[in-house]
């Protein structure tokens, strides 16, 4: 919360199942360094990809990436809930790439490492995506069971019991 990894120019990433408080967590570390006078943008990863393609299409992807490297943290939440595809893959490594050693990201996702393949269309492409973020690098892990679920059964078992 003191933003020394902004300083340092290192990410976190936030790693866990569902519902366990990454989102939460990536918000509050933006919020803190907006509060110190750091440049924030907080993004989910499929509105960053339409982004990107689109910027692409109508080419201004370089006006989009340059509002990216003004920035101190960029957040991209929820990587690893919708595969990209291969141009999707290649532009979200651009941003990934582009911001190496130049400013902190911070990344939340469900998905293990080893997984990554899944969501970012190949092997080469997510190593060298997990080798730029990993190093230098916070990493979080959230393995407790989704509060979500939590309130579920809490909310059955009151329902249950009144019954």
């Amino acid at each position: 919360m003191r933003g020394e990894y902004i300083d340092r120019k290192e990410n976190v990433l936030l790693v866990g199942n569902s519902g366990t408080g990454k989102t939460h967590i990536a918000t509050a570390l933006g919020i803190a360094a907006c509060a110190q006078g750091k440049r924030v943008r907080y993004v989910k990863v499929t509105e960053l990809l339409t982004q990107l393609m689109e910027a692409r299409e109508d080419r201004v992807l370089l006006r989009l990436r340059k509002q990216f490297s003004k920035l101190d943290v960029l957040i991209l939440d929820e990587l690893g809930y919708v595969p990209a595809s291969k141009i999707g893959s290649e532009l979200l490594f651009d941003v990934i790439s582009s911001a190496y050693e130049c400013q902190s990201l911070i990344v939340t996702t469900n998905l293990p490492f080893e997984n990554w393949t899944e969501v970012l269309s190949s092997e080469r492409l997510t190593g060298a995506t997990l080798d730029r973020l990993t190093h230098r690098c916070h990493i979080l892990e959230a393995s407790r069971q989704s509060y979500r679920l939590r309130d579920a059964k809490r909310r059955k078992r009151t329902t249950d019991s009144s019954v």
